[in-house]
């Protein structure tokens, strides 16, 4: 499922994540301050861009905040990502909550948000898994751009209840694992609802892969 997504920042680690949310299919927006990074932004094209103070009210109403899924405080600074998210809050009781913190005695800021992470330590793939929440996670920062995703295979989805030799998946996917993470996915694997599989995804496909297996 596509999710309505804000992010606070569009620095390294707000502009990767934007990017990798994007070819998941998902609808971003980004607010940054910073006019020059946000004209670089655009030439990319990876998310509607905001330029303005995302602690601001009236930014983050014009961001849509009221119908969205969730607010990423990605900034380099730990209290403005909690402001934004707490405010944001405030607007959309409804609203996931992730805010980017600058070491690690910051983690009790999870009592004011759902989810924190230290990108500087673990990437920017870190900060797309707490975003789109459990159904889909990264596993590791593969050399390159190559996503190792782990996904779970969503009722109703096209490739539900198929066997792996019945779906056509774009080139640039391979299906690692079988359903109890134990085996090798084989042909006759069958991509069970409610089961989770390991796939490596090259970034051109992600979309259309997780379109298969999430709908």
């Amino acid at each position: 499922m596509a999710l309505d997504i804000i992010i606070a920042g569009g620095g390294r680690v707000g502009f990767e994540a934007a990017a990798l949310l994007g070819d998941r299919g998902h609808n971003v927006t980004v607010i940054e301050s910073d006019g020059e990074r946000c004209d670089e932004m655009a030439d990319e094209y990876v998310a509607t861009i905001i330029r303005g103070d995302a602690s601001n009210p009236d930014i983050l109403r014009q961001a849509d905040v009221e119908r969205s899924d969730v607010v990423a405080g990605l900034t380099g600074e730990p209290g403005l990502n909690l402001a934004v998210c707490m405010m944001a809050i405030e607007m959309n009781p409804d609203l996931r909550t992730v805010a980017r913190i600058a070491q690690r005695d910051q983690e009790e800021y999870e009592q004011f948000v759902d989810r924190t992470v230290f990108p500087e330590e673990t990437g920017a793939r870190t900060a797309v898994n707490e975003i789109e929440g459990e159904d889909v996670r990264t596993l590791a920062d593969v050399t390159g751009a190559l996503d190792i995703l782990e996904v779970r295979v969503e009722e109703g989805a096209s490739a539900a209840g198929k066997k792996l030799e019945s779906v056509r998946f774009p080139a640039g996917t391979l299906v690692i694992s079988d359903d109890d993470g134990e085996r090798v996915a084989r042909p006759e694997t069958t991509l069970t609802p409610g089961k989770r599989y390991v796939i490596a995804v090259e970034p051109g496909v992600v979309d259309e892969v997780l379109n298969l297996l999430r709908g």
